[in-house]
């Protein structure tokens, strides 16, 4: 399976302004940290906004920012909003011209396939990506490297942890950890 170039922007983008979070962030600006065109850009943003991941304001003050927190914005969700419009094999396609369509029994088993790589993802959100990342941060901030303040005081006090969730934000956590007690 290979992603679209406008899912990869679209994530991307989406990582820029919560690692900015709270300011109204410029396409130019997105485009130079994240490496696109603006223009290509300029369709990922629109398409963001018209699903609700993001709020643009037009206008030479315009920009852009998240619409809503980071740990409710699901990577599946927006992977999902760019890739399901287009099949992922023919056989998912409504102008199908395989010969084998009417006997294949693959069928079923690529659909399976495709919705377990989307529900892997569902459960992993914007903020596991950016929450206490500090290489993302001095990369992604409009104001140079930072480090959230929650993040650094753990880093101190702690050195650099082993545990594979120290990086995931609070909620997400409990959302986990819900979803497990409930298994």
């Amino acid at each position: 399976m290979r992603l679209t170039t406008r899912t990869n922007l679209a994530l991307r983008t989406l990582m820029f302004c919560a690692v900015n979070d709270g300011k109204l962030v410029r396409k130019q600006d997105a485009a130079q940290a994240i490496n696109a065109s603006e223009n290509h850009l300029a369709q990922v943003i629109n398409k963001l906004g018209q699903e609700g991941f993001i709020t643009t304001l037009r206008g030479r003050n315009g920009g852009f920012h998240l619409a809503r927190s980071a740990d409710t914005i699901s990577v599946g969700a927006v992977f999902r909003t760019f890739e399901s419009e287009l099949p992922f094999i023919e056989c998912f396609s409504d102008s199908n011209t395989c010969p084998l369509k009417d006997h294949c029994n693959m069928r079923p088993h690529l659909s399976r396939a495709v919705d377990a790589f989307y529900s892997a993802l569902d459960d992993l959100y914007l903020s596991d990506l950016v929450a206490c990342n500090a290489g993302l941060h001095a990369l992604l901030s409009i104001e140079g490297p930072r480090v959230p303040a929650r993040c650094a005081s753990a880093d101190r006090a702690a050195g650099v942890s082993t545990n594979p969730d120290a990086g995931i934000a609070p909620e997400t956590q409990r959302r986990r950890e819900a979803a497990l007690r409930f298994a």
